[in-house]
């Protein structure tokens, strides 16, 4: 089992940053773990945003936010992060973490086959 609690949302201007923190319970599955963010924009379907593979050695960003943002792990504080910087208005959504063994699982996107999600962090971003 991995617990997923997801931090860091809040309001921002467009242009600004965020860091969302994605802190798994259970140490040892974390650091085995793939971990993705997704998002999921009002009346549109949940999307992967980021992956990184359990030791940080593959990521994965969407077209949409290359260059803009940074997954990160840190698997000795069993914390994932999601740097967000010049954000836009089209970022605004709740963002997810999520966990799978596999990481080509997380990087298929299919929210129906990933075992572990959080339960989801508002980010704003005003015009």
């Amino acid at each position: 089992q991995v617990q997923l609690v997801e931090s860091g949302g809040g309001l921002v201007q467009a242009g600004g940053s965020l860091r969302l923190s994605c802190a798994a319970a259970s140490g040892r599955a974390f650091s085995t773990s793939a971990m993705g963010w997704f998002r999921q924009a009002p009346g549109k379907e949940r999307e992967l945003v980021a992956a990184i593979s359990w030791n940080g050695d593959n990521t994965y960003y969407v077209d949409s936010v290359k260059g803009r943002f940074t997954t990160s792990r840190d698997n000795a504080k069993s914390t994932a992060y999601l740097q967000m910087n010049s954000m836009k208005p089209e970022d605004t959504a709740v963002y997810y973490c999520a966990a799978d063994w596999s990481y080509r699982t997380v990087v298929a996107g299919k929210s129906e086959d990933i075992d572990y999600w959080g339960k989801g962090t508002l980010v704003t971003v005003s015009s």
